[in-house]
């Protein structure tokens, strides 16, 4: 049976904007449309659906995962590749988890005491991090598969940018790219508005950061801020943090671009 595009939304995950971008883009049309215009998806379609999301959690850009799926490469094969990297993560991700359950305990004891909190071992907030680069970089900024398809200037901006930085650089990037998620789940947690001058503040700093390696116009950010919503790995990677995260910085961030970069 043929599913509507608010079938697929609905049983994946994905937005309608994603799934017409994706047919845009051909690497994935629907099997038809219907008498009303609107897109149809059958089996095959949602097994290449699958294999999409699946490699854009591995950190493939859209024209490699095109070129794999249209390899006619062993489909069987692929999953079975797929399904070791994903087990791979699997005691990075419960150690992450385990770093954000430290995080919120401590944060929480320095709340009822009224008090900073102290960290007697640094290194604890950032454990389950070294093992993946790539996906940290991610939550930090679109720099590599997004801005490519997205904003290919930019992008090669943000490629000789990241040349150029030293692996002590990258980590020290990575980790307060962490660090100021964080304190964006503080100030929603403390029910800050997104226009409040502390969160606007930060975003400052967030916008510096982008700098660093491509200068987005006001359009160019709200886009980016869309992107941690709409595209699955960088929400879950906010969301991982605090539930709605991914839409609180959005919502910030279009405050930022509409009174500063407009």
């Amino acid at each position: 049976m043929p599913w509507s595009i608010a079938d697929v939304c609905r049983m994946s995950g994905v937005t309608s904007r994603t799934l017409r971008h994706y047919d845009r883009i051909g690497l994935l049309p629907p099997a038809g449309i219907a008498g009303n215009g609107h897109r149809l998806y059958g089996e095959a379609e949602l097994l290449r659906l699958q294999q999409i999301l699946l490699m854009r959690e591995l950190g493939l850009g859209l024209r490699e995962i095109r070129a794999v799926l249209d390899s006619q490469a062993d489909r069987v094969a692929v999953l079975r590749e797929h399904r070791r990297r994903l087990l791979g993560e699997r005691d990075r991700l419960e150690t992450l988890a385990r770093t954000v359950g430290r995080t919120i305990a401590a944060l929480e004891e320095g709340r009822k005491n009224d008090a900073m909190v102290k960290i007697n071992r640094p290194e604890n907030l950032f454990a389950g991090f070294e093992g993946s680069q790539e996906a940290l970089a991610e939550t930090g900024a679109a720099l590599d598969a997004e801005v490519r398809e997205r904003w290919p200037e930019a992008w090669e901006e943000s490629r000789g940018a990241r040349a150029a930085m030293t692996d002590e650089e990258t980590e020290g990037w990575q980790r307060e790219t962490t660090a100021q998620m964080i304190r964006f789940a503080e100030f929603m947690a403390a029910g800050k508005p997104v226009d409040h001058p502390a969160v606007q503040a930060e975003l400052d700093i967030h916008y510096a950061s982008i700098r660093r390696f491509w200068t987005p116009d006001a359009a160019a950010y709200k886009g980016l801020g869309q992107t941690y919503v709409d595209d699955p790995r960088f929400r879950e990677n906010f969301d991982r943090i605090a539930e709605g995260l991914a839409v609180y910085q959005r919502d910030a961030m279009v405050v930022y671009a509409d009174t500063l970069l407009s």
